[in-house]
């Protein structure tokens, strides 16, 4: 069975955003960039897939800047066996990422794809899903267990009110949350060793994909600072404060 496992450049977890003074957009200017945490689990499960003989090739998938090689040639250290990058230095939106996604799925033709339920930069949620339905194919989203079970895939997903265990007749779709697995760390000869495993260079135009942006930033600003609590006397002053001041009452 051959895995596709999408991945994509973010600003690192660690790092504190910050605005671009003219409020476009955030300054990504000598930032610290990595693979954003949920395709890292993605890429993680995958490969299991593969240790376990559940999976035979593990291809990641990037769209984005050259520089989003980096990310690739990481997944490459954990253990895909090859990667393709769809280089361009625009803003991809979900929709135009799904559609290159399906072309690549077209052309690769793998049982099944896993992909981070979102990215930390947007938080959009929507690339899986929508993913699934360009292609038709069954999708588990939130995946916190993903096990095969004969022809089908079984997807334990977490809900509002649990977990939910669905059955997935392949392909299918599967889109990761936190609690799956825990990435491993690449060792020093898996990263060596990553810098001779194949990675090929594409761009949108090739799969005719059109991916000008059908949205557009009108501002981007910081949240307001959070104000110091303060202490009160009595509960009649709370009840005061609570509907003169806050304004929930």
């Amino acid at each position: 069975m051959k895995v596709l496992v999408p991945v994509k450049r973010v600003i690192d977890y660690n790092v504190k955003a910050r605005v671009k003074p003219d409020q476009t957009g955030v300054d990504l200017a000598n930032v610290k960039m990595s693979m954003n945490p949920f395709c890292e689990i993605a890429v993680e499960e995958a490969v299991r897939m593969k240790e376990n003989g559940v999976a035979d090739e593990v291809v990641a998938v990037s769209i984005g800047p050259e520089k989003a090689q980096e990310q690739l040639r990481q997944a490459l250290a954990m253990g895909a066996d090859r990667a393709i990058l769809v280089k361009t230095d625009a803003p991809v939106e979900p929709l135009a990422v799904a559609k290159i996604l399906k072309a690549i799925v077209e052309q690769e033709g793998p049982e099944l794809v896993i992909l981070g339920k979102q990215a930390i930069d947007d938080d959009s949620n929507q690339t899986g899903q929508m993913l699934a339905a360009l292609l038709g194919w069954p999708q588990g989203t939130f995946a916190s267990k993903v096990e095969k079970d004969g022809a089908a895939v079984k997807v334990t997903r977490e809900i509002d009110g649990g977990l939910q265990t669905v059955a997935l007749e392949a392909p299918a779709v599967v889109t990761t949350d936190l609690r799956l697995n825990e990435p491993r760390y690449a060792s020093l000869p898996n990263i060596m060793k990553a810098k001779k495993k194949p990675l090929d260079v594409k761009e949108p135009g090739d799969f005719g994909v059109d991916i000008t942006p059908r949205l557009s930033v009108v501002k981007v600003a910081e949240p307001p600072k959070r104000e110091a609590g303060v202490k009160v006397e009595s509960v009649a002053e709370l009840v005061s404060k609570l509907k003169s001041e806050a304004g929930v009452l």
